[in-house]
């Protein structure tokens, strides 16, 4: 082989070697050629945006930003952790919560249905019709009456007094008015022989007896 031949081999070996850059050169400046007229869209589209935040972006708020980030770096980590910590959360109740927000719905519809809703609607009501018609002082007294009226009914709660009301509650049921007749001055004589009379009007003496405490 002469020195033609070796320099013709060795230009052929260098050919070779530089067709993959060459290829890769070409494709590079196709991707450039393609890229140019997307890469100036969005340039301009940028500038359009900021020209929207120019007036109220000041170079200084952004330094007081990044200086402010870099002193809280602790304070945004915990802030991250305490978001994957609910994120984690919510992965794990939603199964609790797509089982239970059914039986609440459902829940919230029987009470609809019995007519709870109403019922709260017609108290809101009436309290602005109470608002309405008495004064905040009016409401005072009313609720020391309530405080007084709860004490006396405590009272009657007592074995005695629940007694003493059901033994009054069956009065009514005894007495049949259309047999009362006109008695005159004999005739309650007569009828303190009566054994129902005199127990009666024993009973109506510890009734009245019982009365000297309304004079206190």
């Amino acid at each position: 082989m002469n020195n033609e031949e070796m320099i013709l081999d060795r230009l052929h070996r260098l050919e070779q070697e530089i067709a993959p850059v060459t290829d890769s050169a070409k494709s590079i400046r196709e991707l450039k050629e393609d890229l140019a007229p997307r890469v100036n869209e969005a340039v301009k589209a940028l500038i359009v945006e900021l020209a929207d935040v120019e007036a109220d972006f000041q170079l200084e708020d952004l330094l007081f930003f990044i200086k402010k980030a870099m002193r809280n770096v602790r304070n945004l980590t915990f802030t991250l952790d305490q978001l994957k910590n609910l994120i984690d959360f919510i992965l794990i109740a939603e199964p609790l919560f797509k089982s239970t927000v059914p039986q609440i719905i459902f829940y919230l519809d029987d009470l609809e249905q019995k007519g709870v809703f109403n019922l709260f609607t017609s108290a809101v009501d009436m309290l602005k019709k109470i608002a309405g018609t008495y004064t905040a002082e009016d409401m005072d007294e009313v609720g020391d009456g309530l405080v007084k009226l709860l004490g006396i009914v405590k009272k009657l709660t007592t074995p005695e007094a629940l007694n003493f009301l059901d033994n009054a509650a069956e009065v009514p049921s005894k007495i049949d008015l259309s047999q009362a007749q006109s008695v005159g001055p004999f005739g309650m004589l007569w009828a303190g022989g009566d054994r129902e009379i005199k127990d009666g009007l024993g009973v109506l003496l510890e009734l009245t007896r019982g009365l000297a405490v309304l004079k206190g």
